[in-house]
């Protein structure tokens, strides 16, 4: 049974990251209204409850984003609070140590993350997707799209003279296997349809070997070799942008089984899905290195000082993660090592700091 100093102890971290968490959502907020309401500027019969609304179906999935560094910020607060008001030396006549102390919040903040990535992602992934269907309608980006789905890889191309519709059901090395392109005019009028059983997706120049043409009111003919140019490749095919972040947990595994079944590479679908899963202990190795910093600086620091303290620290942590995102594209480490590199090495300086911290 939890004692009343410690339920005192894990209420105070909560004022602390309720108070940051809406600092932080209405930061969130203002950036992004004014986001959405330059992207409408310029698009007719558009009120301003549009872009209200799209901010606010926007807003918690960048929150969950940030959710590591608010974490890391809230616990600076709240151990500048307790240093303030003297109470860390009244939670020690009840026996709490300061390493006491890190052990309740790091857990309280473990179990925080559980609830965050069961309840707050899928609900902000599904707001997310929400406000990308909502967007995409107003979106004039629409010349090159590609998707994956269960039917295969589609592909909308438009070229100088044609729009072409590819769908194909598998990716194998450098070729698409079982292609139907329909190919229309810039008015979508129908113009062809070729269907082959491997295309050579290696360059822009796609080599179609023994394809079957429909030519507008003509008789299917066969082909022994076409050159057909599109704006895609093996490499851009392979490196297709998917807003991961508008995926709840099903949509992910639903997602990373089509990408199996097509042979696309799904090395971001995993990374994006270990993030997910390790959310909890990233939260709680950011409170953990939090407390261990301000129980290692002088008591008389300013919370200026330990603000711009935890944003120095936030962007080193950024900069960290980021280097391993881009190892892990580039396929030149696991993607094991790029989800928790980071946080082993932040582990390590937190049990090095553990070691040293100060009981006074």
């Amino acid at each position: 049974m939890i004692a009343i100093y410690q339920k005192n102890l894990i209420n105070s971290f909560f004022k602390s990251l309720g108070i940051v968490t809406i600092i932080f959502f209405c930061i969130t907020l203002i950036l992004n209204i004014f986001e959405e309401v330059s992207f409408f500027k310029n698009v007719e019969d558009v009120n301003f409850t549009l872009p209200i609304f799209l901010t606010l179906l926007n807003s918690p999935s960048i929150l969950f984003d940030i959710f590591p560094f608010i974490f890391l910020i809230s616990t600076l607060y709240f151990f500048s609070e307790l240093i303030d008001k003297n109470e860390l030396n009244i939670y020690k006549n009840y026996g709490l140590t300061n390493i006491k102390i890190i052990n309740i919040i790091t857990l309280t903040s473990f179990i925080t993350g559980i609830f965050i990535v069961i309840f707050f992602y899928n609900i902000s992934a599904s707001l997310k997707f929400f406000y990308l269907d909502i967007k995409n309608d107003y979106s004039n980006d629409d010349k090159y799209l590609a998707v994956i789905t269960s039917n295969g890889l589609w592909i909308k191309d438009e070229t100088p003279k044609n729009i072409n519709l590819i769908n194909a059901e598998k990716i194998e090395n450098n070729f698409l296997e079982n292609v139907i392109i329909t190919q229309f005019d810039k008015n979508y009028e129908f113009q062809k349809i070729i269907s082959a059983k491997k295309v050579d997706i290696e360059k822009k120049s796609w080599i179609i070997k023994n394809p079957s043409i429909t030519k507008k009111n003509e008789l299917t003919q066969d082909e022994d070799e076409i050159i057909f140019q599109t704006n895609f490749n093996k490499q851009k095919i392979s490196t297709l942008f998917s807003n991961l972040s508008s995926l709840n947990i099903l949509g992910l595994n639903k997602l990373k089984k089509d990408y199996k079944t097509l042979g696309y590479s799904n090395i971001l679908v995993n990374a994006h899905q270990l993030k997910v899963y390790s959310y909890p202990i990233y939260l709680s190795i950011m409170v953990c290195l939090s407390s261990i910093l301000m129980f290692n600086v002088r008591h008389n620091k300013s919370k200026i000082f330990n603000f711009i303290l935890g944003i120095f620290i936030s962007v080193i942590i950024y900069y960290i993660n980021f280097f391993f995102k881009l190892l892990t594209e580039s396929e030149k480490i696991p993607i094991m090592v790029s989800v928790w590199a980071p946080q082993i090495i932040l582990l390590l300086i937190a049990c090095i700091g553990l070691v040293k911290i100060n009981e006074k």
